[in-house]
C-alpha cells in the first residue's frame, strides 16, 4: 500500500466487507457455543486477562483481522513509534509517550539522541522535589508544612492524572502514603471550580502546580494568575515563589510569572497532553501526594504493557486485538459507541480519561496524506461505574442501539467488606454483575422462553431482549498503582492501533484550534462592551442577540478594575 493509498481500497478490508454478512447471519448464542473458539478468544499477560468471546467474531474474523494490520502495515508503524520517527507529521513530531515509562538503561531515540536520560532528570528531580516537600526540608513562606495540592491544568494536563489519583485513593498502600495530604486539580475556567478547589484550604500550607507546555494556555494560566491572587492576597506576593511550581517548557514565561525556573518540570514537544500523564503533568502532583516509590510502580505497570505491544505477537498482543476489534465495530459492523465500564468504583475517572485520548486522536475525518475518508472512523467514548451504569444508561444497551461494551473487573477489592450472614461479599455482589451483563448482552431472552415463565402475551415484545450485543471483558488481579499503569497503557496503545489501521494522524488534534480563535474575538467584544461601552458588532444575528442579551442581564458587574475573589 502506498502512503497516500486509503485502506479501503485494499483487499483485506474488501474481504471484510463480504464477511459482514456471515457474521450478521450468526448469533453470539451459536458462537458461544463453540468451547474452542471461545478458548482460543482468551488471552492472558502479566497477570491482566482479555476475554474477547462475546465479539460478534469468529476465528476466520480475525484472521482476516490480521490480514488487515498486515495491509496497514501495522507492526511497521508501531515500530517506527518506538523507533522515534516523526509519525506525527502534521506537527513533525516523534511520539514517544512510552519513553516517558522506559527504564533507566532504556535507548529510545529522538533524533538520533537517547531521550530516556532526560526522562530519568526529570524524574530523579520530581523524586527530589517532592520528597523534600513531603518531609518538611521545603516548607512554605511562614515555616508550615505544604500538604494540600492543587493541580492547575485543562485536558491532557488534568483528566489522565485525575484517572490515576482517583484510582490510587483508595489503594492501601497508597492511602497510606498519602496521610494527612490533600490533591485537587483545577481545570474549568468557570470561578466555581476556583471557588471549589480553594474552599477549605489554607494558603500557608497549599503548593499550586501550574501545568501548561507554552504557559500561554488561556484557562490554565487565567487559573495560575488568580491562585497567585489567593497566595499574595494572603502571605503577600514575595511568598508566589514558595507556593508556585510549573510543568513547563517556558522557562522565560516561568520567571516572568514569578516562579522560580529551577521550581519548574520540563516535558517535550514529543509528549503529546493527552499521553502526557506519565510526564511530569502526572508524575509531579502524584507523586507530592503519594510518594515517588508508588509513582514509579504506576510508570513500571505501563512500561510492561510498552514492551508487550512492542514485541507480542498480534494473536497475543492485548492492545492490538482491542484495536483491530474496535476497527471491526466501527467501520465494518457500523457500530460508533463504545462503553467503558469498569466494575470498580475506583475507576470512575477512566472513561472521561480515555473518552479524550480516543476521542481527540481518532476523531478524523481525513487520512494522514490529508485525503478525506470514504468510511467511518473514531469511536463515542462513554462509560459509569458498574452496578450505577445498570441504572442509567444500560436499559438502551440491552434493548436499543447496539453499544460494543468493555467490562473492567477487578479480582481483589481495594476495601474489602463482609457482613456476617450475608450471602456474599459486597465486592461478590459487585462481581456478580460483572459476570453476568456480558452473557445478558449476548444471549438475551427470546418470547419462547418468555411464554415458558408464563408472561402475559402483551409484554412478550417488551420484555424480549434480542442479545447479540457484543463485549469483551477484561480481568485485573488487584487495582494498585502497578496495573492502574497497565490499563492506561493498554488503553492508549489501542488507540493507536485503531489509528494506524484507519491511515490517520492519532497524535494531532486540530479540531480544537477553531472554537479557541473565535473566543478570543468574544473575549475581545466582551471587554470592549463592559469597559468602554462599545456595541455589540462582527458577529451573525443569533451571536449577537444572545451576547446582548449576556451583558444586559449581567450590566452589575464591577466596571473599574478590581481584585475579587470567591468567597466560599
Amino acid at each position: 500500500m502506498t502512503s497516500s493509498a486509503l485502506i479501503c481500497e485494499t483487499e483485506p478490508w474488501k474481504d471484510l466487507k463480504v464477511h459482514v454478512d456471515d457474521i450478521k447471519k450468526t448469533h453470539l448464542r451459536e458462537l458461544m457455543s463453540d468451547t474452542k473458539r471461545c478458548q482460543s478468544m482468551m488471552v492472558e499477560f502479566d497477570g491482566i486477562l482479555l476475554d474477547y468471546s462475546r465479539q460478534c467474531a469468529t476465528l476466520d474474523t480475525l484472521n482476516k483481522l490480521k490480514n488487515l494490520a498486515e495491509a496497514a502495515h501495522l507492526k511497521e508503524k508501531i515500530n517506527r513509534m518506538f523507533n522515534g520517527e516523526r509519525i506525527n507529521s502534521t506537527e513533525n513530531r516523534s511520539v514517544l509517550h512510552v519513553a516517558l515509562r522506559a527504564p533507566k538503561d532504556s535507548v529510545i531515540n529522538s533524533d538520533g539522541k537517547n531521550v530516556v536520560p532526560d526522562v530519568w532528570q526529570v524524574l530523579d528531580k520530581i523524586k527530589d522535589f517532592s520528597e523534600r516537600v513531603r518531609s518538611g526540608a521545603w516548607v512554605g513562606a511562614t515555616g508550615k508544612l505544604l500538604k494540600d495540592v492543587i493541580a492547575i491544568g485543562i485536558g491532557g494536563s488534568f483528566l489522565g492524572p485525575l484517572f490515576v489519583h482517583t484510582a490510587l485513593q483508595t489503594d492501601t498502600e497508597a492511602a497510606e502514603f498519602a496521610k494527612g495530604r490533600q490533591l485537587r486539580f483545577l481545570a474549568n475556567v468557570d470561578p466555581i471550580d476556583v471557588a471549589r478547589n480553594i474552599t477549605g484550604l489554607n494558603p500557608e500550607t497549599t503548593l499550586v502546580v501550574v501545568v501548561s507546555k507554552t504557559f500561554t494556555t488561556a484557562e490554565t494560566m487565567l487559573n495560575a494568575r488568580t491562585l497567585r491572587e489567593w497566595i499574595s492576597a494572603a502571605l503577600g506576593p514575595q511568598a508566589v515563589a514558595k507556593h508556585m511550581v510549573a510543568v513547563s517548557t517556558n522557562l522565560t514565561l516561568v520567571e516572568k510569572f514569578g516562579i522560580d525556573p529551577n521550581n519548574a518540570f520540563a516535558f517535550w514537544d514529543w509528549v503529546g497532553g493527552r499521553y502526557s500523564v506519565c510526564s511530569a503533568v502526572g508524575v509531579l502532583p502524584l507523586s507530592l501526594q503519594y510518594g515517588f516509590a508508588v509513582v514509579e510502580k504506576f510508570l513500571k505497570g505501563a512500561s510492561s504493557i510498552d514492551q508487550h505491544f512492542h514485541s507480542a505477537p498480534f494473536e497475543k498482543n492485548l492492545p492490538v486485538l482491542l484495536g483491530l476489534l474496535s476497527v471491526w465495530n466501527v467501520s465494518f459492523l457500523g457500530y460508533p459507541a463504545r462503553a467503558i465500564l469498569p466494575y470498580s468504583q475506583a475507576l470512575e475517572k477512566l472513561a472521561p480519561h480515555i473518552q479524550q485520548v480516543s476521542m481527540e486522536s481518532n476523531g478524523k475525518g481525513v487520512s494522514i496524506d490529508g485525503v478525506p475518508l470514504p468510511y467511518e472512523a473514531g469511536e463515542i467514548d462513554f462509560g459509569e461505574p458498574g452496578t450505577n451504569g445498570q441504572h442509567s444508561f444500560y436499559q438502551l444497551i440491552h434493548q436499543g442501539r447496539v453499544i460494543p461494551c468493555d467490562f473492567i473487573g477487578v479480582v481483589k477489592s481495594q476495601q474489602p467488606v463482609y457482613l456476617k450472614g450475608e450471602l456474599v461479599s459486597n465486592h461478590d455482589e459487585l462481581m456478580s454483575n460483572f459476570f453476568a451483563q456480558p452473557d445478558a448482552l449476548a444471549y438475551g431472552k427470546t418470547p419462547e422462553q418468555l411464554l415458558k415463565e408464563n408472561v402475559p402475551e402483551h409484554l412478550i415484545t417488551h420484555k424480549t431482549f434480542s442479545g447479540n450485543r457484543p463485549s469483551l471483558s477484561i480481568l485485573l488481579p488487584s487495582l494498585n498503582a502497578y496495573s492502574v499503569g497497565q490499563l492506561l497503557a493498554i488503553y492508549e496503545h489501542r488507540v493507536a492501533v485503531e489509528g494506524f489501521v484507519w491511515g490517520i494522524n492519532s497524535f494531532d488534534q486540530w479540531g480544537v484550534e477553531l472554537g479557541k480563535s473565535l473566543a478570543t474575538q468574544v473575549r475581545k467584544q466582551l471587554h470592549a462592551s463592559r469597559k468602554k461601552g462599545e456595541a455589540v458588532e462582527g458577529f451573525n444575528f443569533s451571536t449577537t442577540s444572545v451576547l446582548k442579551r449576556y451583558l444586559e442581564a449581567s450590566a452589575d458587574v464591577p466596571k473599574e478594575d478590581c481584585t475579587i475573589l470567591p468567597k466560599m
